[in-house]
């Protein structure tokens, strides 16, 4: 199907518009990359707080459990409701409510005075935090150039890891102050009064535009900033797409993508989650010793150093190429643990592989599910998958610490093994390579021949 090259930048614009392009393609990356960031402050920033709220606030065993989940049960419903949200009314207003919703609740915590307020208002939290997966990374997308968009969207899931530190250190700041959790929660007001600063200005998605069929306001902004779009490609695409909104993720045209999106997210991050939540009691189990402090600084270490290495090499060496060896290679590393407990050398190095290439594939989490849909479904698709991967997330976190009582370290170490497996097999199948692509030929390349 021939289509009309990519809309370059002109090699003879004038000074003003190159100066106005790079500032919006600069305030676009800095106010989703902080907001990507505020997600791992707001889940990180209960850790070092919980202690002392649970105290204050009188939190029941059952409450305390609520306060700390609320986040992904309302990422759970974020993630569709803002995709689908977005799919319909546009990207901007979508990506501004957003961050002032984030905004509202970290003041909100401030003032609480029982653990249901706090459940509450971290619930909302959540659902904003779902929101930011499905809007954020797929409006950076869409104005993101084809060569180099992958190592672009990879590096939000660095500013996650570097948001959750961050709000330990904070939280560590404030451990020893009277009341200090208060001050330690609310302080994420003050990434999002930056990160509302700075979407305010930002105008709508150009592919969003055309996917409406408004070509004009569409070209108006393509000839303004200089966007490379395929604008063929994406009239077609709008052309092609027969439904919107949920169900079309499960008609014929697009199961794929919205099985593969979601299967390849939940099996990623579900041993991740499980073992990382648990991971002192799994390196205890393994008689590894007790030193359980050193132990979570290099699960973490690696996990940073993985998901940069991810990031640099995701336009280098391909999108399957990162997701799929991994696959297997991980699923190899716990099963060799899990059938060599007695080998400190195995466990460790073991281990090791498998948080660092977990982490480097994990990158992709942040640029598949927006190359598989098309621009009418892509924040629905992503929030759904998003959806998904936190139900894997949760039904390893909740799951693991019973294995380990019944069943012991081995048994959990090969269903991890079996669940990375499943999301190898998966990925070899339904994993469209979409390195350099236009995002409307991504899209269409996820649904075409399924490749081996």
């Amino acid at each position: 199907m021939a289509t009309t090259p990519a809309t370059p930048p002109s090699t003879t614009e004038a000074p003003d518009h190159v100066r106005e392009r790079r500032r919006l393609h600069t305030k676009l990356k800095l106010a989703t990359q902080i907001g990507e960031g505020i997600d791992g402050y707001v889940i990180g920033g209960i850790g070092m707080a919980m202690a002392a709220l649970t105290t204050d606030l009188h939190l029941s065993t059952l409450m305390e459990g609520l306060v700390g989940a609320s986040p992904l049960i309302g990422i759970f419903i974020g993630g569709p409701l803002f995709g689908r949200l977005a799919d319909r009314f546009g990207r901007r207003p979508v990506f501004l409510a957003d961050m002032v919703i984030f905004l509202v609740g970290s003041v909100l915590q401030f003032f609480v005075t029982d653990g249901l307020q706090l459940f509450v208002i971290r619930l909302v939290m959540g659902v904003a935090i779902g929101g930011e997966y499905a809007i954020g990374a797929p409006l950076l997308s869409e104005y993101a150039p084809k060569q180099g968009r992958g190592r672009l969207l990879a590096s939000l899931e660095i500013s996650w890891y570097v948001g959750y530190a961050l709000a330990t250190v904070v939280g560590a700041l404030f451990e020893n102050v009277d009341g200090g959790w208060r001050w330690s929660l609310a302080s994420s007001a003050v990434l999002a009064v930056v990160c509302v600063s700075l979407r305010g200005g930002i105008p709508e998605s150009a592919r969003w535009l055309l996917s409406k069929g408004r070509r004009e306001e569409a070209e108006a902004l393509i000839e303004r900033y200089g966007i490379e779009i395929d604008v063929s490609a994406e009239l077609e695409e709008r052309a092609a797409t027969q439904q919107a909104g949920f169900r079309a993720l499960f008609s014929r045209e697009h199961l794929r993508s919205t099985v593969f999106a979601s299967v390849f997210w939940a099996a990623l991050v579900l041993p991740y989650f499980a073992i990382g939540t648990y991971w002192t009691q799994v390196f205890e189990a393994l008689n590894m010793g007790d030193n359980a402090v050193a132990a979570l600084l290099v699960y973490s270490f690696t996990a940073v150093a993985g998901v940069t290495a991810g990031c640099l090499v995701v336009d280098r060496i391909g999108r399957r190429r990162l997701l799929i060896p991994p696959f297997w290679i991980t699923a190899g590393c716990l099963a060799l643990v899990a059938v060599w407990p007695s080998s400190t050398p195995v466990i460790v190095c073991g281990f090791l592989f498998f948080i660092f290439l977990n982490a480097a594939s994990s990158a992709l989490t942040a640029v598949y599910p927006l190359e598989v849909f098309p621009t009418s479904l892509r924040a629905t698709g992503v929030g759904f998958a998003t959806a998904m991967s936190r139900v894997g997330a949760a039904i390893g976190t909740f799951l693991l610490p019973m294995g380990l009582d019944h069943y012991g370290p081995r048994f959990v170490l090969l269903v991890g093994a079996g669940v990375l497996a499943v999301g190898g097999l998966v990925s070899q199948f339904l994993a469209p390579e979409t390195t350099d692509l236009d995002l409307a030929d991504a899209a269409r390349t996820a649904r075409e021949k399924t490749v081996v």
